[in-house]
């Protein structure tokens, strides 16, 4: 089973009968009859809980709702679930419904519809966690930080991730406002983004001047299903390069699959070296080693990484650091540390739980705190709009 490791959930910005395992109380049998369209009541049944609470409001709404003739039960059960699920109080624990599972499977797979942003919760605030390169999120400013307010004429104060992304994703074509506030912004701003197709880029790869040097600098955008096969590419063109240097570019990378963090960790870390490890909470734990060549590892690499680095992204980081001392140069990165699995269930739905947090090679867990840069070098406003990069241009001069 594939582990997924993602700051957020994607909401990007996409635009059968009940299996449940709830228990439905003994002595509330005879109402069994009145739940319309449910099968299997008894699996699942557990000593410990009683669900005689979660059927009589059951029940009660069927009898006794206004537009009974409109009750979608389905959507019922999707909601309890979700809630069940929500009360766990982790947002990367989450229930996804069949149209949210499909978008979800799109987008690992690297392409979706909507306005190309990844999103989290930061005190309890709906922030952008970080615009995809080249989205409309991106060519309409916003920012790896920005708190969104109101998503067209609704407030989220009070939103789960799920209602936010369901509120802001949708069909290319069509446009979606977003209010949103900035560290430094003395007022919040309305931004209008029209949907669009989104391809999520991989990876770019340029060659750059440093004096007499060549030096790579490679982007990694996302860990997808299809990132080690594209950073393979990448890689054969460097090794026949008269590169002398790596910039390794994470920023704006949310994360995506353990498995891929780790085989591009192996071009970088000789065979049997630590890349990541993994606690259960219940005296399980699970070392990651790299499977690799080392042949990256052999030059100089100095790795770029902002607020919008999370996830995989920031165990690929926090494993080059602690194996290969290669220094980390931008902005502390998102933390967060914890690994989620994907358990397919029925009706096309699938259930992301959280199963382990996860620690770097040194025991280094960056949950909450994210990992703090070798070399702080900020972004401001006016180096965007003069379209400057001072974090690239540090770790350039490095190589110097």
């Amino acid at each position: 089973m594939k582990k997924i490791l993602y700051s957020i959930v994607i909401i990007a910005l996409v635009a059968g009968g009940f299996g449940g395992g709830f228990w439905y109380g003994q002595n509330n049998r005879p109402a069994i009859e009145k739940v319309a369209g449910l099968q299997n009541l008894e699996q699942g049944k557990s000593p410990d809980v009683d669900f005689n609470l979660f059927w009589d409001a059951w029940v009660r709404v069927q009898d006794k709702f206004v537009n009974r003739s409109k009750i979608d039960y389905q959507k019922m059960v999707y909601g309890a679930i979700s809630g069940m699920v929500s009360s766990l109080g982790d947002p990367y624990t989450v229930f996804m419904p069949p149209e949210e599972n499909k978008d979800f499977s799109r987008a690992m797979q690297g392409n979706l519809e909507g306005i190309g942003a990844e999103v989290g919760m930061r005190k309890n605030i709906v922030t952008i966690i970080s615009p995809l390169t080249d989205s409309p999120a991106m060519k309409a400013g916003l920012k790896a930080g920005d708190k969104i307010l109101k998503i067209n004429d609704k407030i989220t104060d009070g939103m789960t991730i799920d209602e936010a992304v369901g509120q802001i994703r949708g069909p290319k074509g069509t446009q979606v406002t977003l209010t949103i506030t900035r560290d430094g912004w003395t007022d919040a701003k309305e931004i209008k983004i029209i949907r669009a197709v989104i391809n999520i880029p991989i990876v770019k790869l340029e060659m750059k001047k440093v004096g007499d040097k060549t030096v790579v600098y490679l982007a990694l955008y996302h860990f997808t299903e299809n990132s080690a096969a594209e950073f393979k590419k990448a890689v054969q063109q460097i090794l026949t390069s008269d590169a002398k240097g790596i910039i390794l570019d994470l920023r704006n990378n949310p994360g995506g699959y353990l498995e891929s963090s780790v085989e591009i960790a192996g071009w970088f870390l000789p065979e049997g070296q630590m890349v990541v490890w993994e606690d259960y909470g219940d005296g399980k734990k699970i070392e990651h080693r790299s499977a690799g060549t080392d042949k990256l590892g052999l030059y100089p690499v100095v790795v770029l990484m902002n607020q919008g680095s999370a996830s995989a992204s920031e165990i690929l980081a926090g494993a080059l650091r602690d194996d290969k001392k290669f220094k980390l140069v931008g902005e502390k990165s998102f933390g967060k540390g914890s690994v989620q699995e994907l358990e397919p269930m029925g009706n096309g739905t699938s259930l992301k739980i959280t199963v382990a947090k996860w620690y770097t090679p040194s025991g280094h867990s960056i949950m909450d705190d994210g990992l703090e840069p070798d070399v702080k070098v900020e972004i401001s406003a006016d180096d965007i709009a003069g379209g400057r990069d001072p974090q690239l241009d540090k770790a350039l001069e490095i190589f110097k």
